[in-house]
This record gives structure tokens, sequence and C-alpha cells, in this order.
């Protein structure tokens, strides 16, 4: 990889991480797009150690009150009726399944799942999803109402992200929205739920393409790193501007896009102008 694709790369994970358009499909396309090639599954979930990064930064307060209330809750039974206390229990539990599935598919997600047919089609079924939930979903609780069996359901959710096209945050925004969540309580359970799933992806992929166990394409560490710290950058703003618009804006635009990309990749893939592989 070169230090030019590192600086568009990770300014595409920075933008595109944290909205329903599925980062880790732009990153797919640009790179065939370019001529570059598929950067591969480790070079994606090592950059996104740069955009969660942002989110820690970002909700650090929240983090902060998240954690220590956690703690204590291990010896003060009391303690687990806190909000902060079972909002660090129901991250854990919707960590689980993208854990469980992320072990199960490993390989298919670093090669298989890759396909560009397969991107296209997530990019395109899943944005009729999210339309549709931002249509009849409810929008009247908040985070203070999340349940665990909730939080399963935004667990797996985000676990249909493994499938690039999907859109992590756009995944479990939808769960939230059928759930009658808010946009901006969807977005925000969504953001943090990711933290240990992508954190524990990143420095797992890390640790395998060290020790020359990557499925897919290898890791060129320089540049990879570069991307993350662009991604870390251009993510912290994002996350500002998504949370503000999601106080007054819809999915629609989103949704627009997504349908646009995925036609259009459709067309160039059939047309042999893309290869999907």
């Amino acid at each position: 990889m070169s230090w030019l694709e590192a600086v568009v790369l990770g300014l595409v994970q920075g933008l595109t991480e944290f909205l329903p358009i599925s980062s880790s499909a732009h990153l797919r396309v640009v790179g065939e797009a370019f001529g570059w090639g598929d950067p591969g599954a480790a070079f994606t979930a090592i950059t996104q150690i740069g955009t969660e990064a942002a989110v820690l930064l970002y909700f650090r307060r929240d983090i902060g009150h998240i954690i220590r209330a956690w703690v204590r809750s291990l010896t003060d039974r009391s303690v687990r009726r806190d909000p902060d206390a079972r909002m660090g229990w129901l991250i854990i539990v919707g960590s689980v399944p993208i854990v469980v599935l992320g072990l199960l598919f490993q390989d298919d997600i670093e090669t298989t799942f890759r396909s560009l047919w397969i991107v296209a089609t997530a990019l395109i079924a899943f944005s009729l999803i999210l339309f549709w939930a931002d249509r009849v979903g409810r929008k009247d609780r908040d985070l203070r109402q999340l349940t665990v069996g909730h939080g399963i359901a935004f667990g797996l959710a985000q676990a249909m992200a493994l499938i690039p096209g999907v859109s992590r945050s756009g995944g479990t925004i939808t769960a939230g929205l059928f759930l009658g969540y808010s946009r901006a309580a969807a977005a925000r359970y969504s953001f943090l739920l990711a933290v240990p799933a992508v954190l524990g992806s990143g420095f797992f992929q890390a640790y395998e393409a060290l020790t020359g166990d990557v499925a897919g394409q290898t890791v060129s560490w320089g540049p990879t790193i570069l991307a993350t710290v662009l991604a870390f950058g251009v993510g912290l703003t994002v996350i500002a501007w998504l949370l503000r618009y999601l106080d007054r804006g819809s999915f629609t635009p989103f949704v627009v896009y997504r349908v646009v990309l995925g036609a259009l990749l459709l067309v160039l893939l059939g047309s042999g102008v893309l290869a999907a592989q």
C-alpha cells in the first residue's frame, strides 16, 4: 500500500464509519475503483481503531461514568440499578453476538464476504430496511428504557455489519428504530456498543498481521498507521455532526445514497468494469 492510498482510505474510513452507509463497503469500493484492489479486512479493522478512539474521546465522560459504575456493580448489587452500571452490562451483553459470529465466520469475513456483488446487494437491501424502520419506528424511547432483550437485538444487528455494505451504525440504528428508540438514542447506543467489538477486532487483526496469519491482503504498517490517525481526526468531526443532524434530520439522504451507490456497483460489475473479488 502506498502513502497516497493510506491518505485516501484513511479519510474514507473517518468519513463513513459513523454514517449508516458502511465504511467497510466504501474502503472496498474505493480501493477497487482506483485500481488499488481490496485493502483487506485486516486494514479495515485496524483503521477502525482510529475511529473508535474518536468515540472514546468524544464520549469520554459518559464512558468514564459507565466504567466506574460497572466496576462498583461487581461488588455492590445495589449499584446495578444505576443507569450507567446497567449500560455497562448492556454493552457487554450486546457485544456477545458479534464476538461469536466474528470468530465463527472469520475466514469468510476476510475473503468471501468482500465480494462486490455482496457489497452492492447489502447496500441496497439494508438501505430499504433502514428507510422502513425510519418510517414506522415510534422514536419515543430513550436509553433509560434499554432492556437486556433490546441490547441483544442491537447486538445481533451490529453483527450483521460483518458483511461489508450493511453498516455497523446503520444496522444497530435500524434495530433501535424498530424497537421505538429515537434516532439520537439509537445512534448513541450504536457508538457505545461498537467500542469493545471494534477495538477487539482491530487489535486481534493487528496481532494476526504481526504473526503473518491473515487470510486476505497483508498489512503495510506505515501507511496503515497513517490511515488510522487520519480516520481518528475525521471521525471525531463526523460524530459531532451526525448527532446534531439527527436531532432534526431523517435517514432518507443516506438511504438514497446507498441505493444509488449499490445500483451503480451492480451496473459496473455486470458490464465488467469492476472485478467482484
